[in-house]
């Protein structure tokens, strides 16, 4: 069987000490990405339980699946959940939700629960886009610019080097920061012409951390030319699953000469707390209402 070394961790987790009984409110929300998929359940705006899995073909049946991962041994049963928002590249595909809301206000959502309410810049690097978004004390979305012109500076670029160079996609970060000098980035902006640059660079001999390096580097680049243009206000977060990979974060921080806040949350489940976190406030506002 040939290895698949794009293949990411795919993973559940639940809260060890909440009981969903005693919650008042249960919220949910989808995160349906152009790669992978969330599912994330809160109780009373508690992190109770979450999933984290690939997108297939079929956005409703992924949506599906995520969320069943997240309830799974939870006692929790999709019934259970009075709001769900769904958010992402395939938000109007979650079968089950009452509302989607777009992605841009999830993650800015998301990271102010996840980095607290001092976050101003939230850059969300995704699998097929990236978003460079300011946002408020609240977790309001005040403007934000998008790049969705190609691969290359996403999840999915990084999956198609990770399969050319042999290199499991979890190491590609640390990889890339393993060698002696930083080599120049690689010059093209598309996954197709940088595939083939550095099959060339390849053939000169270079090792494969170097290409890695050249790589993560054009990577970091694109990523802030995008941040020049909405400008970097303190503090700095990043959302997505490229936040995940050292090697550009790192990159990305040394050309802006900004240091990216740290959590204990995981940053690839940002859009699904948002998402959940609308849901909730919904909630609250149909009980006002009808009140």
């Amino acid at each position: 069987m040939t290895e698949e070394y794009w293949r990411w961790r795919e993973y559940n987790w639940k809260a060890p000490d909440i009981e969903w009984r005693e919650a008042d409110i249960i919220s949910g929300g989808v995160d349906v990405g152009s790669v992978s998929s969330q599912a994330v359940i809160m109780t009373d705006g508690q992190l109770f339980a979450y999933s984290s899995m690939r997108t297939g073909s079929d956005s409703p049946d992924s949506a599906r699946k995520a969320m069943g991962w997240a309830l799974e041994e939870t006692g929790l049963t999709l019934e259970d959940i009075q709001y769900v928002v769904g958010t992402g590249y395939g938000r109007v595909n979650v079968p089950f939700s009452n509302r989607a809301i777009t992605e841009i206000a999830c993650h800015a959502r998301g990271a102010n629960y996840i980095y607290g309410p001092t976050v101003r810049t939230v850059l969300d690097m995704g699998g097929q886009d990236c978003k460079a978004i300011h946002c408020d004390e609240r977790g309001k979305v005040t403007a934000f610019l998008m790049n969705d012109k190609c691969a290359a500076g996403t999840g999915r670029g990084m999956e198609v080097f990770a399969d050319l160079l042999a290199v499991p996609i979890e190491e590609i970060g640390e990889r890339s920061l393993d060698v002696d000098e930083e080599p120049p980035p690689v010059s093209s902006t598309c996954v197709v012409f940088a595939k083939s640059e550095a099959t060339a660079l390849l053939r000169e001999g270079w090792p494969k951390n170097k290409v890695l390096a050249a790589y993560c580097s054009a990577m970091a680049h694109r990523v802030v030319t995008l941040l020049e243009r909405i400008g970097v206000e303190e503090y700095f977060a990043i959302t997505g699953g490229i936040s995940k990979n050292i090697g550009v974060v790192k990159r990305l921080e040394d050309e802006l000469g900004v240091k990216s806040l740290a959590t204990d949350y995981d940053p690839q489940i940002a859009g699904a707390i948002g998402a959940a976190l609308f849901a909730e406030a919904l909630v609250k506002k149909q009980r006002s209402k009808g009140g």
